[in-house]
């Protein structure tokens, strides 16, 4: 008997998995997945609290014609997407906790521009065709570095440009780092607004913040 296990990702789980069931697996890698070059990356060092305000601030400092906001919690997608309404910005969201009629309603809405702001976890991170999307952001980091690539290819689509900007809270710094390292690049970092206050330090060492500073000094966040 020929046993066959196919992922569209791979991470340590499924993994691991595959070496418990297999008896002695061969392992085909068809490519290690990396972000189209033409996204522009960028990444904004920040405390939890500054999240927030950091999101309100992007989506009105520049005007962008779809948004997609991932977060890797259901409770969070629906505390952002109040926020932004309390705020004058109209935003759907999308998550587990909604009936497929529900989801597909929004997506339409979202497709036609009449929703300019949608906020989902990662079911929508992948299998979604939308050409029109030109920002992504993580509210969240990513729990591995598919899902980063995965989460961000929903913009740049078709031959468009795309943005993906990246909230990194203090103890998220080592799982943004990994992603660093899968993709073989440092993602530019970014200040953020003087109204918001002191944002930490990126500190290389175990992954474990420095003290707070007011401005991130671009010297060494070239790409690699």
């Amino acid at each position: 008997r020929q046993n066959l296990l196919l992922s569209a990702t791979m991470p340590p789980k499924i993994r691991t998995l595959a070496r418990n069931i297999l008896h002695q697996p061969e392992e085909i890698n068809i490519s290690i997945s990396k972000p189209p070059e033409k996204i522009i990356q960028q990444a904004y060092l920040v405390y939890d609290t500054q999240k927030i305000p950091l999101i309100l601030h992007l989506l009105k400092e520049k005007e962008f014609k779809a948004v997609l906001i991932f977060c890797s919690s259901k409770l969070n997608v629906k505390q952002l997407t109040r926020d932004l309404k309390r705020n004058g910005i109209k935003a759907g969201e999308i998550h587990s906790d909604l009936e497929q009629d529900s989801r597909e309603d929004i997506l339409i809405q979202y497709k036609s521009g009449r929703l300019p702001v949608l906020v989902a976890t990662d079911i929508l991170s992948r299998g979604i065709d939308i050409d029109n999307i030109d920002l992504v952001i993580n509210f969240d980091v990513p729990h591995d570095g598919e899902d980063y690539v995965h989460r961000i290819g929903r913009t740049a689509r078709a031959e468009a440009d795309g943005t993906a900007y990246t909230l990194v809270s203090v103890k998220e710094q080592r799982k943004f780092m990994a992603i660093e390292k899968l993709i073989g690049k440092d993602v530019q970092k970014m200040p953020v607004p003087e109204a918001l206050g002191e944002q930490p330090q990126y500190n290389t060492s175990q992954g474990k913040s420095g003290g707070p500073k007011r401005k991130f000094h671009q010297k060494g966040t070239r790409n690699r």
